[in-house]
């Protein structure tokens, strides 16, 4: 009858091999007896380390295994002696008392999907990546309505807790987006800022006035 720490590996040792298999030749799952660090490894599933029966336990696990409280640790990233990059999780295996005995330690090899994941990102970047946006609506309502929400993104508060001058800014970045050439967007903006129209009649004037003054100033 096999003991209880038998069991346990027997356990390990099957999942391990049901790992690569479901995840294929790019996984690789050790199991690690503590018996006997210096040659710790009992069983490999998948060759992505080059490692064999008998190889001693890893650094990481060994610096786990002198910390006070021994705790399982996933999704870290370690480099292999050819140079691949994994992602990494380490299991630790205890009896019945609680004592770590061992380890079920998975390896998947990522390298390929570093390097694919590189060219997307730049197949699907933008010139001015971030800087044009543009939205796609059914009424001119909600075209007014997103580019006064975008207008008062920067802010975080409240439209009507904002000063006059930030208002104004609102205003300001409409105007230049040519939101007021929309009928209705004056209204719109008057009601999100808490003012009435004229005033936002007011701020358009003295903006326009200090583009047409610098428009001046430009041609001097």
């Amino acid at each position: 009858m096999k003991n209880e720490k038998d069991i346990i590996f027997d356990q390990a040792i099957r999942t391990a091999d049901i790992l690569v298999k479901m995840f294929g030749a790019k996984c690789e799952v050790a199991v690690h007896d503590f018996s006997n660090l210096e040659s710790s490894l009992i069983h490999l599933a998948g060759t992505i380390t080059g490692r064999e029966i008998g190889s001693p336990i890893t650094d990481l696990v060994l610096e786990q295994l002198r910390s006070e409280n021994v705790t399982d640790f996933a999704n870290y990233k370690t480099t292999s002696n050819k140079g691949l990059v994994m992602k990494s999780s380490t299991v630790f295996l205890r009896d019945s008392e609680d004592a770590v005995i061992g380890a079920l330690c998975i390896n998947i090899d990522i390298s390929l999907l570093i390097q694919i994941g590189g060219e997307i990102k730049d197949f699907i970047s933008f010139a001015d990546d971030g800087q044009s946006k543009e939205s796609f609506h059914t009424d001119v309502h909600d075209v007014i309505e997103t580019m006064t929400n975008q207008a008062l993104q920067k802010y975080h508060k409240a439209p009507a807790l904002l000063d006059t001058e930030e208002k104004i800014e609102v205003v300001r970045e409409l105007e230049s987006k040519g939101a007021y050439l929309i009928k209705g967007a004056t209204e719109y903006s008057a009601s999100v800022l808490g003012v009435s129209k004229f005033t936002i009649y007011n701020y358009l004037q003295k903006i326009r006035t200090e583009s047409n003054f610098n428009q001046t100033q430009e041609l001097r």
